[in-house]
């Protein structure tokens, strides 16, 4: 068992500290924790990518499970849509892990960038979208796309990962009708699930760097109960707000990548 912790110097164990209290309480608030927190695992001596997933995986259920609790006890979601949606989505992102271990992740990347561009300026320019639950489909139909949505935001998370939480309340507000903050609440129940479900394909290969991932977990734990108390006393129109800027640090994100992938590529 690998803690992680051989060669790592106690200034890049407080980088790692900070930048999991940081993701936990972004992941608590609208998703998007992945962009904090993964370059700077990234950051320790001698880790692959691989193990540097893994790991992010791992800190990132620790928060997610608290921010979940934290939802449940001040909000609390619907169990009978959350619960379902949840399962679906820890199967799909156990498929998306499997993939992601034989298809290179920059086929999907540039529909992703474009995906979270049409997102950001329907939601800048719908400023009424998310201020209150108006549900769109009652019955058989709501369980129905429930369930599709985890499916494939589940399938996402395990096959590339940032942002998975702002893909969820986004599509939660506009194609389920709900407020930001009962997304918010309703997103991180099924979060914590596709953590799961990539965690179950990373443990048998042996990926993932204990000491770390618990010390990671910690601190996602520390950020996630304060971030979702805050979302929860703030409300929808400050989840909205930090919902836009994340979006945005993603699609600055995620594009640069495609450039460089590009350059890479025809140089």
């Amino acid at each position: 068992m690998i803690s992680g912790f051989e060669n790592i110097q106690l200034a890049t164990i407080i980088v790692v500290v900070v930048a999991g209290f940081a993701a936990g309480w972004v992941d608590a608030v609208v998703g998007g924790g992945g962009l904090i927190q993964l370059p700077v695992m990234l950051m320790i001596p001698g880790i692959t990518p691989v193990q540097a997933l893994a790991t992010n995986k791992m800190g990132s259920i620790f928060g997610t499970t608290t921010s979940a609790v934290t939802y449940y006890r001040r909000v609390g979601p619907d169990l009978k849509t959350a619960i379902p949606m949840a399962v679906v989505a820890l199967g799909g992102s156990f498929g998306g892990a499997v993939l992601a271990a034989n298809l290179p992740q920059s086929v999907f990347k540039p529909i992703i960038v474009a995906a979270l561009i049409a997102v950001a300026i329907f939601t800048a320019l719908k400023p009424n979208v998310g201020e209150l639950t108006a549900l769109r489909h009652t019955g058989h139909r709501h369980y129905v796309l429930a369930g599709v949505i985890g499916a494939v935001i589940g399938f996402y998370d395990g096959l590339i990962g940032p942002g998975t939480g702002s893909f969820l309340i986004i599509a939660l507000v506009t194609l389920m009708g709900y407020a930001f903050l009962e997304a918010s609440a309703k997103a991180k129940i099924v979060n914590m699930a596709t953590n799961a479900g990539a965690l179950l394909f990373f443990l048998p290969h042996g990926s993932l760097l204990w000491g770390v991932g618990l010390l990671l977990g910690a601190a996602n734990m520390a950020g996630g109960y304060l971030g979702a108390r805050t979302a929860v006393k703030q409300g929808s129109g400050f989840i909205r707000v930090v919902f836009l800027v994340v979006v945005g640090a993603l699609i600055i994100k995620l594009g640069y990548d495609v450039w460089n992938e590009n350059l890479a590529h025809n140089g």
